[in-house]
């Protein structure tokens, strides 16, 4: 059984940190209105009624030294690790509801770029929480703590997780890259197309 730890715990250090000078009432409050939790999981990298929010120039200036960046969301209903992937660039994740966030570290993937599910840890993010999820952590869709599903705020530099231009196949890391600025280690049991399936063990479930 996968042990659920707190992002206060001092492990989650090693993964990223709790962000507290962020007021993000309102954001949340926007996206319990604007967005839908459905049976699976979906996720939309750009939201304009989120980024017309107030926060959105405080997460530019203060998360990412004026970057442009996007507001979006990932919601709905999960229990299972199925994936990982990381950035070239840190995330921010505001917990709309409890969720729980299955970490490892970019450091531990292989030469071959495969990836041991062993290493995962976990972590509850309380709603209300706002996280910035460090570039080298590896990550995917949060997972649900109770049956209404969970809503996360996903806050990344502009046109992250947006379609290629290009076809990627010349091996080693480039082989990862399934979107603009998003390298993803699937696990076979997932079944994501055209993803490469490096997970190996189990496919962690809470």
């Amino acid at each position: 059984m996968l042990e659920i730890k707190k992002v206060t715990d001092v492990s989650f250090a090693r993964y990223g940190h709790v962000i507290t000078d962020i007021d993000c009432t309102e954001l949340a409050a926007k996206v319990k209105e604007v967005t839908p939790v459905p049976e699976d999981v979906t996720y939309v990298p750009s939201v304009p009624e989120l980024e017309a929010l107030s926060v959105f120039e405080e997460f530019q200036t203060k998360g990412y030294g004026e970057l442009p960046i996007q507001i979006g969301y990932c919601n709905g209903h999960n229990k299972l690790l199925n994936g990982v992937e990381y950035h070239r660039s840190s995330e921010i994740n505001v917990a709309v509801t409890d969720l729980v966030l299955m970490l490892g570290s970019q450091q531990d993937i292989e030469a071959d770029m495969t990836y041991d599910s062993a290493k995962i840890e976990a972590f509850l993010v309380p709603a209300g929480t706002v996280i910035e999820v460090y570039a080298t952590t590896l990550h995917y869709a949060p997972c649900h703590v109770d049956e209404a599903g969970f809503q996360c705020v996903v806050v990344l530099p502009k046109d992250t997780n947006l379609p290629l231009d290009e076809a990627h196949d010349r091996g080693d890391e480039d082989r990862l890259l399934a979107a603009k600025n998003k390298w993803l280690i699937a696990h076979p049991d997932a079944h994501i197309e055209g993803a490469f399936n490096g997970i190996k063990g189990e496919n962690l479930s809470l």
